[in-house]
């Protein structure tokens, strides 16, 4: 059996989805299924069994046995929510949880860190594990992936394979659950079908022009793919980064978004909220050396193709609206 956490959720029920196209049904699904948005992501999946996350750990300790794998995608990633208590426990404690129980069980392990661990990208964008403890994250949210990639870095014992996966911009179907933490290509499509303007952050930054600000933005289907690589070949053991490698800017996908709609660009450019502008990242980027070095040579879906799969075959047809 395949466990997977966060399984309601945006990358975990693209995930579930794929495992079944692939043959696989023998899923456990984890999650916090009282969000009933959420649970619109499962409608047509195959699985075994529902689990919440508050139950898992009983039935983990109960049926390990049956378990193969475990693939942790569930974590609060609300980069606006400041309790830190909140991701302490969500994404520090329960991750330690299902580390020990995959160590002493002999259960390999595959779990969601995040590009937000690097910061303003002071130290790079690079997955050596060298600079981890140097990252300065630049909120309570990434400070929580950030802690737990440096305890898992410093076990001596561990499950037989691990890998932390740190995502960065990912977009794709399944995320309109996700309020304001969705991806702009989300929000760029419900600006245009509400006003057909999308609204763009003014750049604060004299070696950026507006609109330029560049972010690695990856496609959630090869988010999956390269989750269902490492499952399968289970290669060395530790941080991987998930992007594309290349960074595009933010008005490369809106005019992509209007393109897909077949419709001439409307774009305002707004000022960068002040609350949030001394710590707006004007560039990212995942070096992907790691992560190709151990064989995986798949193309990444670009952002025009990913934006036209996107928009045309779920945004334009949801039913959620």
């Amino acid at each position: 059996m395949i466990v997977i956490t966060g399984a309601a959720g945006f990358i975990g029920s693209v995930l579930v989805e794929r495992l079944n196209k692939l043959g696989y049904s023998n899923l456990i699904l984890v999650d916090d299924f009282s969000i009933l948005n959420k649970n619109r992501n499962l409608g047509d999946k195959a699985y075994i069994k529902k689990i919440h996350r508050d139950d898992f750990f009983q039935w983990f300790d109960d049926y390990f046995f049956n378990v193969d794998i475990v693939l942790h995608i569930g974590a609060r990633t609300d980069t606006t929510e400041f309790n830190s208590d909140i991701f302490n426990i969500l994404n520090v404690e329960y991750s330690k949880q299902i580390w020990h129980r995959c160590t002493d069980y002999e259960i390999p392990m595959i779990y969601a860190s995040s590009a937000a661990t690097y910061g303003m990208g002071e130290h790079g964008y690079n997955d050596d594990h060298s600079i981890v403890k140097k990252l300065k994250p630049l909120n309570p949210y990434g400070k929580s992936k950030n802690e737990f990639d440096k305890w898992a870095l410093k076990q001596e014992n561990a499950p037989p394979f691990w890998a932390g996966l740190k995502f960065f911009n990912v977009y794709g179907p399944n995320e309109y659950h996700k309020d304001r933490m969705a991806s702009v290509i989300f929000h760029a499509y419900e600006q245009i079908r509400e006003t057909g303007i999308v609204k763009l952050f003014k750049s604060h930054n004299p070696d950026f022009r507006d609109g330029e600000q560049l972010r690695d933005f990856i496609y959630v289907k090869d988010v999956a793919d390269v989750i269902l690589f490492l499952m399968k070949q289970k290669p060395e053991s530790g941080l991987y980064n998930l992007g594309t490698g290349t960074a595009r800017t933010f008005l490369d996908l809106v005019n992509a978004t209007f393109a897909a709609l077949k419709m001439d660009p409307k774009i305002e450019f707004i000022d960068t909220p002040i609350d949030i502008r001394d710590k707006y990242q004007y560039f990212t980027e995942a070096k992907m050396d790691k992560l190709r070095s151990i064989g995986y040579d798949v193309p990444n879906t670009t952002l025009e193709a990913g934006i036209v799969d996107y928009v045309t075959k779920y945004l334009v047809r949801s039913k959620y609206y």
